[in-house]
């Protein structure tokens, strides 16, 4: 049957279904999934931050190069799409689908505030340098969680059926 209001046609569009047919990742593997997120997403930045100040000699120094700085934020930024891919693997039928999705539009909105700064008036080379950090570690935290912490197939025996969330079962 096909959605008939605006909210199911929404959800139907970002394939938002509420009745995956697979199992969550385990917990394991989201926990070795942060893990590899932050000290990769941490190590990237490093390395973005080296190649900026050597191909940019006048950014060494930036403030927002500051180890301390830019940890804190990135850290923050993975822990939060760490917890977000086990959520949208329950709520979706396509969770990779609508993770890339989501982690596009999360990376774009998170690049506001580059662009904020540069207008502030920030070195440009500096905020180019910013940029490619938000990109790599969407790259990072994205391939980690997917790939390490994936969905599990349905459980054998159970069916993937629509009545089974809405039955009750007997006592």
């Amino acid at each position: 049957m096909p959605p008939n209001t605006l909210y199911d046609r929404t959800l139907d569009l970002v394939k938002i279904d509420f009745a995956p047919t697979h199992r969550p990742p385990s917990s394991a593997r989201v926990v070795l999934a942060t893990a590899v997120s932050l000290v990769g997403s941490l190590v990237a930045d490093a390395a973005l931050v080296a190649i900026g100040e050597a191909v940019f000699p006048s950014t060494k120094g930036y403030v927002h190069f500051q180890f301390s700085d830019y940890s804190k934020l990135t850290i923050i930024g993975v822990i939060i799409a760490c917890v977000a891919w086990p959520i949208v693997t329950r709520i979706s039928s396509a969770p990779r689908w609508l993770f890339f999705r989501l982690a596009i539009v999360v990376t774009l909105v998170l690049l506001l505030p580059d662009v904020y700064i540069l207008q502030q008036g920030q070195p440009l080379s500096a905020v180019v340098v910013l940029m490619c950090m938000h990109l790599a570690i969407a790259l990072v935290t994205y391939n980690a969680l997917v790939r390490l912490a994936p969905v599990r197939p349905q459980r054998a025996g159970r069916r993937a059926s629509g009545s089974e969330a809405n039955s009750v079962s007997p006592t």
